[in-house]
């Protein structure tokens, strides 16, 4: 079911975002050569509690798999998402980490993704986070009411097709807000004019996740990877869908 919210439920969304936002910001400066993924787990949390709320994905259950281990999704370099913090998993210098994180504060959730370059990175690696971040922004800007999920979807996957990149098969954004992951989907690629209709209240979470190389994925347990190796990037934000521009949510 598609969920539209209430002013009063937007407000609770837009709390737990928001300490989204910030916890992504602070995070920037902790990414540096030696630091283990773990540390940053344990930080996200602190922080996280700190502003009176949950890890949304600490315990996150699927059929199949033990619960979700961490506070924050950590996917280094061919990580596509779902990286399972850990103190073995250290980040050196050229390195690339997407950071994926859900907060409920009050009952109701957030989620966003970033990805983060440790020291110097390459301009391969440049280009692609730069081409996943922009493909983000075209698909928030996409999603204004009356449009529709395949508009976004169409967005998003024709500009990473012409910077010759791939969309990572089968993953996709989705409705957030009530639960962590509401519907609808909103797949990276896709035909303009199908799927459901945006109206004013929705609460969406778009999450480009774009590989170099191909856009088939290994999976391992919970984790991602692309399946040839090369390196792949991930931004999110939660949004808001009104009659005019989107809404973003997750911005400190």
């Amino acid at each position: 079911m598609i969920y539209l919210k209430s002013p009063s439920e937007i407000q609770k969304i837009r709390a737990a975002s928001r300490i989204i936002g910030e916890l992504l910001d602070t995070l920037e400066s902790m990414m540096k050569p030696g630091v283990s993924t773990w540390e940053l787990d344990a930080y996200a949390e602190s922080f996280i509690r700190d502003r009176g709320g949950k890890p949304a994905f600490k315990g996150y259950q699927v059929p199949g798999l033990k619960p979700f281990p961490g506070t924050l999704c950590t996917s280094v370099n061919s990580g596509i998402v779902h990286g399972i913090p850990s103190k073995q998993v250290v980040l050196a210098e050229g390195d690339i980490i997407g950071i994926d994180v859900g907060v409920i504060k009050d009952g109701y959730y957030g989620d966003a993704a970033r990805t983060y370059g440790v020291g110097s990175i390459s301009s391969e690696a440049s280009d692609l986070m730069e081409a996943t971040l922009t493909a983000l922004e075209i698909g928030i800007r996409t999603a204004v009411a009356g449009a529709r999920v395949g508009d976004i979807s169409s967005a998003i996957g024709s500009y990473i097709s012409s910077r010759g990149y791939f969309a990572a098969d089968d993953l996709t954004g989705h409705g957030v807000g009530r639960e962590l992951h509401e519907e609808p989907q909103i797949p990276n690629t896709g035909r303009a004019g199908y799927g459901p209709r945006l109206k004013a209240g929705m609460t969406l979470a778009i999450e480009p996740m774009v590989n170099i190389g191909t856009n088939r994925v290994i999976e391992k347990g919970w984790e991602f990877f692309v399946a040839d190796g090369t390196l792949s990037a991930h931004f999110e934000h939660s949004i808001l869908v009104t009659e005019a521009e989107a809404e973003i949510l997750t911005k400190a």
